[in-house]
Protein backbone atom coordinates (compact mmCIF):
# COMPACT_ATOMS: atom_id res chain seq x y z
CA UNK A 1 0.00 0.00 0.00
CA UNK A 2 2.93 2.50 0.90
CA UNK A 3 4.80 1.59 -2.46
CA UNK A 4 1.73 2.33 -4.64
CA UNK A 5 0.93 5.63 -2.69
CA UNK A 6 4.42 6.81 -3.49
CA UNK A 7 4.45 5.58 -7.22
CA UNK A 8 1.07 7.69 -7.08
CA UNK A 9 2.69 11.20 -5.69
CA UNK A 10 6.08 10.30 -7.99
CA UNK A 11 3.48 10.39 -11.35
CA UNK A 12 2.18 13.91 -10.14
CA UNK A 13 5.24 15.60 -11.70
CA UNK A 14 3.73 18.41 -14.33
CA UNK A 15 5.20 20.01 -17.36
CA UNK A 16 3.11 23.23 -17.79
CA UNK A 17 3.53 25.87 -21.03
CA UNK A 18 2.02 28.93 -19.35
CA UNK A 19 0.98 30.89 -22.62
CA UNK A 20 -0.45 34.52 -23.49
CA UNK A 21 -3.47 32.55 -25.17
CA UNK A 22 -3.48 28.85 -23.87
CA UNK A 23 -2.03 27.02 -20.90
CA UNK A 24 -1.38 23.45 -21.05
CA UNK A 25 -0.05 20.82 -18.93
CA UNK A 26 1.59 17.53 -19.18
CA UNK A 27 1.40 15.12 -16.77
CA UNK A 28 4.81 12.76 -15.66
CA UNK A 29 3.35 9.31 -17.73
CA UNK A 30 0.15 10.48 -19.26
CA UNK A 31 0.89 13.29 -21.28
CA UNK A 32 -0.80 16.60 -22.60
CA UNK A 33 -4.05 16.30 -20.02
CA UNK A 34 -5.11 19.98 -20.71
CA UNK A 35 -5.36 22.76 -22.84
CA UNK A 36 -7.51 25.58 -21.91
CA UNK A 37 -7.53 29.39 -22.69
CA UNK A 38 -5.46 31.39 -20.08
CA UNK A 39 -8.36 33.35 -19.14
CA UNK A 40 -9.77 33.35 -15.54
CA UNK A 41 -13.38 35.14 -14.64
CA UNK A 42 -13.23 36.89 -11.42
CA UNK A 43 -16.25 38.26 -9.53
CA UNK A 44 -15.51 41.17 -6.97
CA UNK A 45 -18.13 41.77 -4.19
CA UNK A 46 -18.03 44.21 -1.59
CA UNK A 47 -14.53 44.72 -2.25
CA UNK A 48 -13.53 40.63 -2.13
CA UNK A 49 -12.47 39.08 -5.54
CA UNK A 50 -13.63 35.56 -5.84
CA UNK A 51 -12.59 33.15 -9.26
CA UNK A 52 -15.86 32.34 -10.68
CA UNK A 53 -14.64 30.31 -14.03
CA UNK A 54 -11.26 29.93 -15.84
CA UNK A 55 -10.18 28.56 -18.49
CA UNK A 56 -12.49 27.44 -21.40
CA UNK A 57 -15.67 28.34 -19.00
CA UNK A 58 -14.07 32.01 -18.61
CA UNK A 59 -12.86 32.84 -22.35
CA UNK A 60 -16.70 32.48 -23.08
CA UNK A 61 -17.03 35.39 -20.57
CA UNK A 62 -14.36 37.36 -22.98
CA UNK A 63 -16.60 41.04 -23.34
CA UNK A 64 -19.73 39.51 -22.00
CA UNK A 65 -19.37 40.00 -18.26
CA UNK A 66 -22.18 41.43 -16.45
CA UNK A 67 -21.12 44.21 -13.81
CA UNK A 68 -19.00 43.01 -11.42
CA UNK A 69 -17.59 40.25 -13.07
CA UNK A 70 -14.31 40.81 -15.44
CA UNK A 71 -12.74 37.62 -17.58
CA UNK A 72 -8.81 38.27 -17.22
CA UNK A 73 -6.01 37.27 -19.24
CA UNK A 74 -3.14 37.30 -16.41
CA UNK A 75 -0.67 36.84 -18.84
CA UNK A 76 0.67 39.24 -21.58
CA UNK A 77 3.76 39.26 -23.79
CA UNK A 78 4.38 35.47 -22.49
CA UNK A 79 4.87 36.88 -19.09
CA UNK A 80 2.58 37.15 -15.99
CA UNK A 81 0.91 40.80 -15.63
CA UNK A 82 -1.14 40.28 -12.71
CA UNK A 83 0.76 37.55 -10.31
CA UNK A 84 -1.87 36.87 -8.18
CA UNK A 85 -4.63 36.35 -10.53
CA UNK A 86 -1.76 34.09 -12.43
CA UNK A 87 -1.56 32.08 -9.42
CA UNK A 88 -5.30 31.33 -8.79
CA UNK A 89 -5.26 30.12 -12.28
CA UNK A 90 -2.56 27.80 -12.15
CA UNK A 91 -3.82 26.22 -9.23
CA UNK A 92 -6.89 25.94 -11.21
CA UNK A 93 -5.05 24.11 -13.91
CA UNK A 94 -2.92 21.88 -11.64
CA UNK A 95 -6.48 20.49 -9.86
CA UNK A 96 -7.88 19.81 -13.11
CA UNK A 97 -4.97 17.84 -14.07
CA UNK A 98 -4.54 16.11 -11.71
CA UNK A 99 -8.29 15.53 -11.19
CA UNK A 100 -9.18 17.32 -8.11
CA UNK A 101 -7.82 19.19 -4.92
CA UNK A 102 -6.49 16.41 -2.91
CA UNK A 103 -2.98 18.18 -1.81
CA UNK A 104 -1.65 14.80 -1.09
CA UNK A 105 -1.45 14.35 -5.15
CA UNK A 106 -0.23 17.78 -5.47
CA UNK A 107 2.91 18.03 -8.06
CA UNK A 108 6.12 18.07 -6.26
CA UNK A 109 7.76 19.03 -9.06
CA UNK A 110 6.94 21.19 -12.02
CA UNK A 111 8.72 22.24 -14.71
CA UNK A 112 7.45 25.30 -16.77
CA UNK A 113 8.51 26.97 -19.90
CA UNK A 114 9.17 30.92 -20.01
CA UNK A 115 9.91 32.78 -23.14
CA UNK A 116 14.34 32.94 -24.05
CA UNK A 117 13.89 36.90 -23.38
CA UNK A 118 11.88 36.79 -19.79
CA UNK A 119 13.89 39.36 -17.21
CA UNK A 120 14.79 37.80 -13.80
CA UNK A 121 11.69 39.76 -12.56
CA UNK A 122 9.71 38.12 -14.60
CA UNK A 123 10.92 34.09 -14.36
CA UNK A 124 10.99 34.86 -10.29
CA UNK A 125 7.63 35.99 -10.96
CA UNK A 126 6.37 32.63 -12.69
CA UNK A 127 8.17 30.85 -10.40
CA UNK A 128 6.49 32.70 -7.10
CA UNK A 129 3.15 32.00 -8.77
CA UNK A 130 4.13 28.13 -9.58
CA UNK A 131 5.38 26.94 -6.21
CA UNK A 132 2.43 29.01 -4.22
CA UNK A 133 -0.20 27.27 -6.70
CA UNK A 134 1.54 23.78 -5.13
CA UNK A 135 4.12 23.23 -6.41
CA UNK A 136 7.31 21.88 -4.18
CA UNK A 137 9.79 21.90 -6.78
CA UNK A 138 10.22 24.50 -9.78
CA UNK A 139 12.37 24.68 -12.74
CA UNK A 140 12.50 26.80 -15.70
CA UNK A 141 12.84 25.94 -19.06
CA UNK A 142 13.04 28.60 -22.46
CA UNK A 143 10.03 27.98 -24.82
CA UNK A 144 12.24 27.45 -28.14
CA UNK A 145 14.53 24.62 -26.21
CA UNK A 146 10.81 23.04 -25.21
CA UNK A 147 10.05 23.87 -28.71
CA UNK A 148 12.47 22.07 -30.42
CA UNK A 149 12.25 19.51 -28.46
CA UNK A 150 8.85 18.79 -28.85
CA UNK A 151 9.38 19.01 -32.71
CA UNK A 152 11.82 16.31 -32.31
CA UNK A 153 14.81 18.36 -33.45
CA UNK A 154 18.44 17.14 -32.66
CA UNK A 155 19.36 19.72 -29.86
CA UNK A 156 21.38 17.60 -28.10
CA UNK A 157 23.92 16.93 -31.07
CA UNK A 158 26.65 18.91 -32.64
CA UNK A 159 23.96 20.53 -35.11
CA UNK A 160 22.36 23.36 -35.78
CA UNK A 161 18.61 23.47 -36.02
CA UNK A 162 17.05 26.94 -35.69
CA UNK A 163 13.59 27.28 -34.71
CA UNK A 164 10.97 29.95 -34.66
CA UNK A 165 8.03 29.42 -32.19
CA UNK A 166 4.92 31.80 -32.56
CA UNK A 167 2.61 32.05 -29.73
CA UNK A 168 -0.45 33.87 -28.84
CA UNK A 169 2.08 36.89 -27.02
CA UNK A 170 5.61 36.42 -28.52
CA UNK A 171 7.88 34.78 -31.22
CA UNK A 172 10.58 33.40 -29.94
CA UNK A 173 13.47 32.54 -32.33
CA UNK A 174 16.69 30.50 -31.57
CA UNK A 175 19.43 28.11 -32.95
CA UNK A 176 20.65 25.54 -30.99
CA UNK A 177 23.14 22.78 -30.73
CA UNK A 178 24.31 20.61 -28.09
CA UNK A 179 21.77 21.02 -25.95
CA UNK A 180 22.22 24.50 -25.63
CA UNK A 181 20.94 28.30 -27.22
CA UNK A 182 23.76 29.52 -29.41
CA UNK A 183 21.07 31.96 -30.37
CA UNK A 184 18.36 33.58 -28.97
CA UNK A 185 15.55 36.47 -29.81
CA UNK A 186 12.16 37.57 -28.99
CA UNK A 187 10.03 40.20 -30.03
CA UNK A 188 6.77 40.79 -28.81
CA UNK A 189 4.15 39.71 -31.68
CA UNK A 190 2.13 36.65 -31.71
CA UNK A 191 -1.28 35.30 -32.41
CA UNK A 192 -2.68 38.44 -30.14
CA UNK A 193 -0.72 41.52 -31.62
CA UNK A 194 -2.71 39.93 -35.21
CA UNK A 195 -5.91 39.68 -33.90
CA UNK A 196 -5.52 43.33 -32.65
CA UNK A 197 -4.38 44.42 -36.25
CA UNK A 198 -7.33 42.60 -37.86
CA UNK A 199 -10.01 44.04 -35.47
CA UNK A 200 -7.80 47.30 -36.06
CA UNK A 201 -7.88 46.97 -39.89
CA UNK A 202 -11.92 46.40 -39.92
CA UNK A 203 -12.86 49.33 -37.77
CA UNK A 204 -10.27 51.76 -39.72
CA UNK A 205 -11.89 50.55 -42.83
CA UNK A 206 -15.53 49.49 -42.00
CA UNK A 207 -16.46 51.50 -39.48
CA UNK A 208 -17.41 48.27 -37.21
CA UNK A 209 -16.20 47.59 -33.64
CA UNK A 210 -15.65 43.68 -33.08
CA UNK A 211 -14.22 41.60 -30.08
CA UNK A 212 -10.61 39.51 -29.80
CA UNK A 213 -12.82 36.38 -30.30
CA UNK A 214 -14.40 37.65 -33.12
CA UNK A 215 -11.10 38.76 -34.71
CA UNK A 216 -9.34 35.43 -34.03
CA UNK A 217 -12.07 33.64 -35.93
CA UNK A 218 -10.98 35.81 -39.19
CA UNK A 219 -7.90 35.12 -38.55
CA UNK A 220 -8.70 31.44 -38.37
CA UNK A 221 -10.52 30.88 -41.01
CA UNK A 222 -9.59 33.64 -43.41
CA UNK A 223 -6.16 34.45 -42.38
CA UNK A 224 -2.94 34.48 -44.90
CA UNK A 225 0.39 35.59 -44.06
CA UNK A 226 0.55 35.86 -48.44
CA UNK A 227 -1.67 38.30 -50.16
CA UNK A 228 -3.77 36.11 -52.46
CA UNK A 229 -4.02 37.68 -56.10
CA UNK A 230 -7.41 37.32 -56.79
CA UNK A 231 -8.78 37.92 -53.05
CA UNK A 232 -9.69 35.01 -52.33
CA UNK A 233 -12.18 33.82 -50.01
CA UNK A 234 -15.02 36.04 -48.59
CA UNK A 235 -16.46 35.84 -44.73
CA UNK A 236 -19.09 37.48 -42.85
CA UNK A 237 -18.41 39.79 -39.67
CA UNK A 238 -20.76 40.64 -37.23
CA UNK A 239 -19.71 43.71 -34.86
CA UNK A 240 -21.00 47.04 -33.77
CA UNK A 241 -21.80 49.90 -36.54
CA UNK A 242 -19.64 53.27 -35.36
CA UNK A 243 -21.78 55.06 -37.50
CA UNK A 244 -25.45 54.11 -36.30
CA UNK A 245 -24.37 52.07 -33.01
CA UNK A 246 -26.52 49.01 -34.32
CA UNK A 247 -25.36 45.39 -34.71
CA UNK A 248 -24.70 45.16 -38.48
CA UNK A 249 -22.70 42.26 -40.53
CA UNK A 250 -19.91 43.26 -43.35
CA UNK A 251 -18.37 40.72 -45.71
CA UNK A 252 -14.19 41.07 -45.56
CA UNK A 253 -12.01 39.19 -48.04
CA UNK A 254 -9.11 36.97 -47.26
CA UNK A 255 -6.52 40.13 -49.31
CA UNK A 256 -7.84 42.78 -46.79
CA UNK A 257 -7.27 40.56 -43.41
CA UNK A 258 -3.48 39.39 -45.38
CA UNK A 259 -3.26 43.11 -45.85
CA UNK A 260 -4.07 44.06 -41.98
CA UNK A 261 -1.51 41.07 -41.12
CA UNK A 262 1.31 42.85 -43.41
CA UNK A 263 2.61 44.24 -40.08
CA UNK A 264 2.94 41.47 -37.84
CA UNK A 265 4.01 38.87 -40.02
CA UNK A 266 6.61 41.76 -41.26
CA UNK A 267 7.95 42.21 -37.90
CA UNK A 268 8.33 37.73 -36.98
CA UNK A 269 10.63 37.83 -40.83
CA UNK A 270 12.18 40.61 -39.81
CA UNK A 271 13.15 38.72 -36.29
CA UNK A 272 14.27 35.83 -38.67
CA UNK A 273 16.50 37.59 -40.80
CA UNK A 274 18.24 38.87 -37.58
CA UNK A 275 18.84 35.74 -36.40
CA UNK A 276 20.24 34.46 -39.54
CA UNK A 277 22.48 37.32 -39.69
CA UNK A 278 23.48 36.95 -35.82
CA UNK A 279 24.38 33.13 -36.59
CA UNK A 280 27.72 31.37 -36.48
CA UNK A 281 29.19 30.28 -39.80
CA UNK A 282 29.46 26.73 -39.21
CA UNK A 283 25.42 26.68 -37.81
CA UNK A 284 24.33 28.95 -40.60
CA UNK A 285 25.98 25.65 -43.02
CA UNK A 286 23.31 23.43 -41.07
CA UNK A 287 20.71 25.31 -41.12
CA UNK A 288 20.83 25.55 -44.62
CA UNK A 289 21.28 21.80 -44.85
CA UNK A 290 17.97 21.41 -42.20
CA UNK A 291 16.04 24.56 -42.83
CA UNK A 292 14.19 26.14 -40.21
CA UNK A 293 10.93 24.69 -38.57
CA UNK A 294 8.19 26.77 -37.12
CA UNK A 295 6.10 25.79 -34.02
CA UNK A 296 3.52 27.56 -32.09
CA UNK A 297 -0.27 28.44 -32.77
CA UNK A 298 0.92 31.55 -35.06
CA UNK A 299 2.51 28.48 -37.32
CA UNK A 300 -1.17 27.41 -38.26
CA UNK A 301 -1.20 31.15 -40.00
CA UNK A 302 -1.64 30.11 -44.10
CA UNK A 303 1.10 31.53 -45.93
CA UNK A 304 3.79 32.66 -42.71
CA UNK A 305 6.02 29.23 -43.74
CA UNK A 306 6.12 30.25 -47.32
CA UNK A 307 6.30 34.29 -46.17
CA UNK A 308 9.48 33.01 -44.05
CA UNK A 309 11.31 31.20 -47.04
CA UNK A 310 10.56 34.06 -49.68
CA UNK A 311 12.32 36.10 -47.25
CA UNK A 312 15.12 33.56 -46.17
CA UNK A 313 15.71 31.38 -49.32
CA UNK A 314 15.39 28.50 -46.96
CA UNK A 315 13.15 25.76 -46.47
CA UNK A 316 11.00 25.77 -43.83
CA UNK A 317 8.54 23.34 -41.99
CA UNK A 318 5.80 23.60 -39.83
CA UNK A 319 6.13 21.04 -36.72
CA UNK A 320 3.72 18.29 -37.07
CA UNK A 321 1.61 19.40 -33.99
CA UNK A 322 2.99 22.93 -33.37
CA UNK A 323 0.21 23.75 -30.66
CA UNK A 324 1.87 21.15 -28.53
CA UNK A 325 5.38 21.70 -29.20
CA UNK A 326 6.15 23.20 -26.22
CA UNK A 327 4.82 21.39 -23.44
CA UNK A 328 5.78 18.12 -25.08
CA UNK A 329 9.49 19.29 -25.38
CA UNK A 330 8.76 20.45 -21.28
CA UNK A 331 7.74 17.20 -20.97
CA UNK A 332 10.21 15.24 -22.12
CA UNK A 333 12.93 17.50 -20.90
CA UNK A 334 11.08 16.55 -17.30
CA UNK A 335 10.91 12.72 -17.96
CA UNK A 336 14.45 12.24 -19.46
CA UNK A 337 17.54 12.44 -17.95
CA UNK A 338 19.28 13.24 -21.57
CA UNK A 339 17.62 16.90 -21.43
CA UNK A 340 18.56 17.66 -17.60
CA UNK A 341 21.36 20.19 -19.04
CA UNK A 342 18.28 22.07 -20.39
CA UNK A 343 16.49 23.01 -16.95
CA UNK A 344 17.11 25.56 -14.69
CA UNK A 345 16.26 26.57 -11.63
CA UNK A 346 14.04 29.06 -10.89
Amino acid sequence: MKLSRLFTFAGQDLAIDLGTANTLVYVRGKGVVLNEPSVIAIETIAGVRTLKAVGNEARLMLGKTPQGVKAIRPLRDGVIADIDIAEQMIKRFMDKALGGRNPMRRSNDVVVAVPSGATKVERRAIRDATSNAGASRVRLIDEPMAAAIGAGLPVNEPIGAMVVDIGGGTTEVAVLSLNGIAYSGSVRVGGDKMDEAIAFHIRRNHNLMVGEITAERVKLEIGNAIRPVDGGAVMGVRGLSLKSGRPVEIQVTEAQISDALREPVGQIVAAVMRALEDTAPELSADIIDAGITLTGGGALLRGIGAAISAATGLSVRVAADPLLCVVLGAGAALENPIYDGVLAPA
